[in-house]
């Protein structure tokens, strides 16, 4: 940014979207035309999951990053549904691993066809996410998303280790964090700007800010787990109470609470008690768990937004604020 130019005002959702929207559209079409596979299967769950939409974040950072940096080009929305498909196919996992029914509003895939085929569907995905980089035939590319999609799967490993864990304190909390979502983001944004030719300096700006976007992003929804409409949410309130995942919302109230209903807590998250739910939210309530949650949340968004600062303004600049707001703004 030079030193007359003021920062452009954050976009809204809507302008950010539109904005995005052309590319987006190139890469729902490559999505969907690199889901192909001759075994039905495959072509039931994936299309189920893929076409249950989402908000497309992951993809969407791509171009936007790609946009700040330079021309977004075919190269963009190849790496755009890349990454999509990684998501994908570690949301397949999850919901064998959480033994979910519910995401986006729709019954999961495991509920629907079993374990087994949602487990090798995955599979499935993330090879071709592989297929999809070898194709690309850039080192630094196959690099990031190979060590990327490393710290995915040890973060899968690293939450297992603390379900049912009341010991799980912030700090381990946020090294899950990290690894299941942060990086995701993080890589996201770096192959954007990667693509566009961006240097070293450019690309870390904008690593940095998907890296405290993933923070934001992921410690906002685990508040709407306690506070949000289910019907909004498109899951159930208290999934990650009933799997025994103490968030930062309980954390903090495990911590701040007096002797007896610590214990209680403790208790609770050792059981997977989700009919436990109005204790736990009125231990949260009693703590300021959510409006502490909320805070951290909203430090990193402005973590996220101060990484952008010195590079050239631009509406994609300014829709990368945007989503840094939206993150720990929106309902769902």
């Amino acid at each position: 940014m030079s030193a007359v130019e003021s920062p452009r005002p954050a976009l809204a959702l809507a302008g950010i979207q539109s904005l995005a929207r052309a590319d987006m559209a190139a890469v729902d079409a490559l999505i969907r035309a690199r889901l192909a596979s001759d075994v039905v299967l495959i072509n039931q769950i994936a299309d189920h999951i893929v076409s249950a939409g989402g908000k497309r974040l992951r993809p969407m950072l791509v171009v936007l990053a790609g946009q700040a940096c330079g021309p977004v080009r075919a190269d963009h929305h190849q790496l755009a549904a890349i990454v999509e498909f990684i998501h994908t196919s570690t949301l397949l996992h999850d919901d064998v691993v959480d033994e979910s029914d519910l995401r986006r509003g729709r019954s999961t895939a495991n509920a629907l066809w079993g374990n087994a085929p949602s487990v090798l569907v995955g599979d499935f995905l993330y090879s071709r996410s592989f297929q999809l980089m070898v194709e690309l035939d850039r080192m630094d590319v196959m690099r990031l998303l190979a060590d990327t999609t490393n710290r995915i799967a040890e973060g899968e490993v690293l939450q297992l280790l603390h379900v049912h864990n009341p010991d799980t304190d912030e700090a381990a909390y946020l090294r899950v964090i990290e690894r299941k979502t942060a990086v995701l983001f993080a890589a996201g944004t770096q192959l954007g700007a990667l693509a566009s030719g961006a240097d070293a300096a450019t690309q870390r700006k904008l690593y940095d800010y998907g890296m405290h976007l993933g923070y934001a992003f992921q410690i906002a929804d685990d508040v709407l787990d306690y506070t949000a409409d289910a019907a909004d949410l498109g899951k159930n309130l208290g999934d990650d109470l009933a799997e025994g995942k103490a968030t930062l919302p309980l954390i903090h109230a495990i911590r701040h609470s007096d002797a007896a209903t610590t214990a209680r807590l403790r208790e609770i998250v050792q059981q997977g008690d989700g009919a436990a739910m109005p204790e736990v939210l009125s231990a949260i309530q009693a703590t300021g768990g959510l409006a502490y949650s909320q805070r951290r949340a909203h430090e990193y968004a402005a973590a996220a937004e101060r990484a952008l600062d010195g590079l050239p303004e631009s509406d994609a600049l300014a829709a990368l604020r945007g989503l840094a707001r939206y993150a720990v703004e929106r309902k769902h």
